[in-house]
């Protein structure tokens, strides 16, 4: 790539120095300079092209050379390829200008003038507003020395991969300045050598035709890029494919696919709109999709999606895996291979269970999570957070098989002499040689580890515990025979009270009772009915009563009294003789209802108390082993070692997370003890010192 390119992102910047003059804000600088951008990134191509076509053919017959010149399908503009009148020239007329600079906008033809935004109805959809633009920068009074400004830039020496590196370059500075989420990101060149050398590691120079996509593809610079370094490496035809919906990015790829054989750009949302590429798989799939970012603006649709895309959905908070699980579906099945940034909450976010845990276990059970890569921070233009390589292959080798390596480059990198926006850091071309060889050898080193698959899974198995007294002991429950005729614990011992009472003569607030053989006595204004009464009321008054509280005691029929005991953390009863009994560990409920009236019967409140287990559940985390019978051992194992009070088992659910903190965490290495006494030393004479100078 030629370096001179990048000597026009300082003249395109000296443009908006007449915005800044017309009083208009930073922010909105995007707006006002985007579409000449891409009207010099038109004209320059249109030039560039028409320049070696007249090399081949010649200009003798004009009409000739234009019709072969518009079946190329780089797009036309009679001015510039008919007359040679270019925007420099337009502008050398102060005069004429608003005439000519209008004819020469109206000269592009259809879908030129579509995606520029020319002429365009204010009902209609624009990509670009050119048009808009002008009519507002003319109100300014500046649009002749905007364009004036714009045509001094000349590209028409610079190939499409070079001013796709420099259109790059602004749109960054174009992010950086609007305040883009940090969701969207662009691709710094660097990363994209890395993406490109991955791929080309996987790749035969056979001549066959090789296919390219990228569901998210902004302006173009990672799918175009990669296409350009395979290309620079491989005499295999390829194609492109993409999909933005970002009008502004949409437009200017798809301007520059134009120049670009076999290219193909689709605009629209690639989660919801499935009609683009339906039909079609790739061999390769690159994307660094938007993360961090929801997408509740269209859950409905994904929700309801018909592909069969999605084995399962993640947090609304953040739809990055949406993309990874769509990439995967249009990976061809005999030899897909794609490359796809991530952020760090990928690779652990969600519990087993959730909608992230599933997708990476659907990625591994099928055996396409070939790598991860760590890049280092500081790597991308606006976020300076760890991302991730993930480096999926839906045709591994026999000896990679149920295997990924997870490689640390985060140490791999050379700062950069000027930072641009967050990016301080890039990868030289032997940092990202030692991650690729880490790759294609394959082999446990110093920052590469080659893992089975199955270490990154785990059982979480639920429990349900019993809670026990100091003797170990919990209440026991009598057995029935259930319908089917199993002989059965009962869930509850049921006891009909004489009184139940909270009784604290030091906290007459907390004192309370109930005393069952008495009548209701309640407010029959406030309560016109014993039901409203209870509703009202009595229900929740009930429910209120606290076993564990120093004053409850519940008293049934016979007298006996059920209290707790903090310190034994049991259940007691107390019989008419004061003769204790410790039950075991369990809860005392005070239940209630309500009974309506009846020919017979009165309405009436009836009061209860149950004696029931004190269960709860949990959950622990246990290492997965994929033969079952041998998964089963392990977790019985870690129960028997682990858990100490009775429990049952419920359901086990299997996830999957990676740590890399885990896996690369080198601990600190402390200094020796003759180290450390010299320190101390060092710090006492110093400490001397300074009381010798105070004394002065």
């Amino acid at each position: 790539m030629s370096i001179n390119i990048l000597k026009h992102e300082s003249d395109v910047w000296k443009t908006a120095d007449l915005l800044i003059g017309a009083g208009i804000k930073q922010s909105d600088f995007p707006k006002f300079m985007m579409p000449f951008f891409a009207l010099l990134m038109v004209e320059s191509r249109l030039i560039r092209e028409a320049d070696k076509l007249a090399v081949e053919m010649g200009k003798d017959d004009m009409d000739d050379f234009i019709e072969v010149f518009k079946l190329e399908g780089l797009g036309y503009n009679d001015y510039v390829i008919r007359k040679g009148i270019t925007l420099k020239d337009i502008a050398k007329n102060d005069k004429s200008f608003d005439a000519d600079f209008d004819a020469y906008l109206k000269a592009f033809d259809t879908e030129t003038k579509f995606l520029l935004g020319v002429d365009k109805g204010n009902e209609e959809e624009k990509f670009l507003d050119i048009s808009g633009t002008a009519g507002l920068l003319k109100k300014k009074r500046i649009l002749f020395d905007t364009v004036k400004a714009w045509s001094e830039i000349d590209l028409t020496p610079f190939n499409n991969s070079e001013i796709t590196t420099l259109e790059e370059h602004i749109k960054r500075k174009w992010a950086d300045i609007s305040a883009e989420t940090a969701g969207e990101q662009y691709t710094p060149d660097d990363i994209i050598a890395l993406i490109s050398e991955l791929i080309a590691s996987k790749i035969d120079d056979n001549g066959q035709f090789l296919t390219i996509y990228d569901p998210t593809c902004g302006g173009g610079n990672l799918l175009f890029g990669v296409e350009d370094k395979i290309q620079e490496n491989f005499s295999r035809p390829t194609a492109t494919y993409g999909q933005e919906w970002n009008d502004t990015l949409y437009a200017l790829a798809k301007i520059e696919s134009r120049f670009r054989k076999d290219t193909s750009i689709e605009y629209g949302n690639t989660l919801t709109d499935t009609g683009k590429f339906y039909d079609k798989s790739f061999n390769i799939a690159v994307a660094n999709p938007p993360y961090g970012v929801d997408w509740k603006g269209y859950q409905k649709e994904i929700t309801n999606d018909q592909t069969g895309r999605f084995v399962a959905l993640p947090s609304i908070s953040d739809g990055q895996f949406l993309f990874t699980q769509h990439i995967l579906s249009k990976l061809n099945d005999d030899n897909g291979f794609a490359v796809v940034v991530h952020n760090g909450s990928t690779l652990f976010s969600g519990d087993a269970g959730s909608g992230e845990s599933n997708i990476r276990k659907y990625f591994f059970d099928n055996d396409w999570v070939e790598a991860i890569i760590q890049m280092p921070t500081d790597e991308f233009f606006n976020t300076g957070i760890y991302t991730y390589l993930w480096v999926f292959n839906k045709n591994k080798p026999a000896e990679r098989q149920d295997k990924v390596i997870l490689i640390n480059g985060s140490d791999f990198w050379e700062g950069l002499k000027k930072s641009k926006g967050k990016k301080r850091r890039q990868m030289n071309a032997e940092n990202r040689k030692t991650i690729v060889d880490a790759f294609i050898n394959f082999e446990d080193t110093e920052y590469a580890k080659v893992f089975d698959k199955w270490e990154f899974y785990y059982n979480k198995q639920a429990i349900l515990l019993t809670n026990v007294d100091f003797e170990g002991k919990s209440i026991e429950m009598p057995d029935k025979i259930s319908r089917n005729g199993d002989v059965v614990e009962e869930k509850a011992i049921k006891l009909d009270l004489k009184s139940v009472a909270i009784l604290d003569t030091l906290n007459l607030q907390n004192a309370k009772s109930i005393n069952p053989r008495k009548e209701w006595k309640y407010d029959a204004e406030e309560y016109p009915t014993l039901e409203d009464f209870y509703n009202g009321y009595f229900k929740n008054f009930a429910a209120g009563f606290i076993y564990t509280d120093d004053a409850f005691q519940a008293i049934d029929e016979e007298g006996v009294a059920y209290t707790w005991d903090k310190k034994r953390e049991t259940i007691v009863a107390t019989g008419k003789n004061q003769q204790k009994e410790y039950l075991g560990n369990g809860k005392i409920l005070i239940k209630s209802k309500y009974t309506k009236a009846t020919k017979t019967k009165d309405a009436q409140i009836t009061v209860w108390a149950e004696l029931v287990k004190d269960t709860q559940k949990d959950y622990e985390i246990i290492p997965f082993s994929p033969d079952e019978t041998e998964n089963r051992k392990n977790i019985e194992a870690f129960m028997a070692k682990y858990v100490t009070k009775p429990f049952e088992y419920l359901e086990n659910t299997v996830g999957v997370e990676l740590n890399f903190n885990k896996v690369f965490y080198q601990p600190e290495k402390l200094p020796e003890l003759d180290e450390l006494k010299g320190n101390l030393l060092a710090l006492d004479v110093e400490l001397e010192q300074l009381e010798k100078e105070l004394e002065i």
